[in-house]
């Protein structure tokens, strides 16, 4: 038999459990399923400098254990299971657990996150947090004063490349073409900075270092001729992967997997289902703005089950 709730959040991290904080408060009793990586893409980040409320930084593992905390301080229901199937064609949304348990909600709160992509280097693995990030924004500060690089050839680097040149003095941009798939303003901007080098033709060999990064091998594809950068800081920066193929056939979504909202709200196309954090967002993706649309995503819900006299 299904078991019945007014609210499902599926998955965890800022957007799931600020959502959960809210949807708790407001007595619709929600219940969580954390999926695979409780806490999402912060159980893979060090130092959180820029998240409010934490003058001295905080480790991103120990910050969602806060999140998570004040999340059962008003009952809300943590399950760390993962959710791998959902039917949204009734006013009743039903979803499956990993266990097979079927779960029906009156609404529903997406918050599964994205992915980083990485290049899949065995030293990448090695020097994660050691030097070895997915998010400049994030972690470019640990670097300001020291060299670095970011590889990739698409919007996001270019963006990670500018960003990162106005705190170091040099950014080398390892390209594996000889073009970049970023749109030409971006081309444009990252080709008119001085202190950014491109590597065209050129595909990460190792990431050098034993507790830090020390440097980059690369290679040439057109010469072969393999050579060193010596940095400090290497910032992976070819795309993310929205956590979403379970919404697919469902829920609208754009061509790379991250779903729709009515603009200002987060509202899908399926009355009842609402989307927030990283799931939603290709633009920011940061804690603080995650957080908010898990706000956002509970307070429409509330909005939507008290419109339906169902709390």
């Amino acid at each position: 038999m299904a078991e019945h709730v007014n609210c499902l959040i599926i998955g965890s991290g800022p957007a799931g459990y600020t959502a959960a904080i809210y949807a708790a408060r407001a007595n619709m009793k929600p219940l969580l399923f954390t999926g695979m990586e409780p806490g999402g893409q912060l159980m893979i980040t060090t130092d959180v400098e820029n998240y409010p409320g934490y003058p001295e930084g905080i480790m991103g593992p120990k910050m969602m254990d806060d999140f998570r905390a004040q999340a059962e301080r008003f009952n809300t229901d943590i399950r760390y299971e993962l959710i791998t199937k959902v039917d949204f064609t009734g006013p009743v949304h039903k979803v499956w657990t990993e266990k097979g348990q079927e779960i029906t909600a009156d609404s529903v709160i997406i918050s599964t996150g994205a992915s980083a992509k990485w290049l899949g280097l065995p030293s990448e693995q090695k020097l994660m947090n050691k030097g070895v990030s997915a998010c400049a924004v994030c972690d470019g500060f640990f670097y300001k004063g020291l060299e670095v690089a970011v590889v990739g050839g698409g919007d996001t680097a270019a963006e990670e490349a500018s960003y990162l040149a106005k705190l170091c003095p040099k950014v080398h941009l390892i390209v594996r073409r000889d073009e970049m798939r970023a749109s030409k303003i971006m081309q444009d901007r990252v080709k008119k900075t001085e202190n950014i080098e491109i590597h065209w033709n050129t595909e990460t060999v190792e990431i050098l270092g034993e507790e830090e990064v020390t440097g980059v091998k690369v290679i040439n594809n057109k010469t072969q001729e393999t050579s060193e950068i010596p940095v400090k800081g290497f910032f992976v920066a070819i795309g993310h992967k929205p956590n979403t193929d379970i919404f697919k056939n469902w829920l609208d979504m754009d061509q790379t997997g991250y779903l729709t909202v009515v603009p200002g709200t987060s509202h899908t196309n399926i009355e009842g289902v609402f989307a927030s954090g990283d799931a939603a967002d290709k633009v920011y993706r940061q804690a603080v703005t995650a957080a908010g649309t898990g706000c956002m995503a509970a307070l429409d819900a509330e909005r939507y089950l008290t419109e339906k006299e169902i709390i």
